[in-house]
């Protein structure tokens, strides 16, 4: 979490509150495909 928060560091520079929840958005989205990368791919096999 320490490396992601560095990468994704900084403060919320915009002064347009709409701008500062994009860009809360932007962090989340990739906070989510980060996780979404470490998590293993299943497939149901059926015999």
């Amino acid at each position: 979490m320490f490396r992601v928060k560095k990468l994704l560091e900084g403060t919320l520079s915009l002064k347009d509150h709409n701008a500062q929840i994009n860009e809360i958005y932007d962090i989340m989205k990739a906070l989510n495909e980060l996780t979404d990368l470490g998590m293993p791919n299943t497939k149901v096999i059926v015999s």
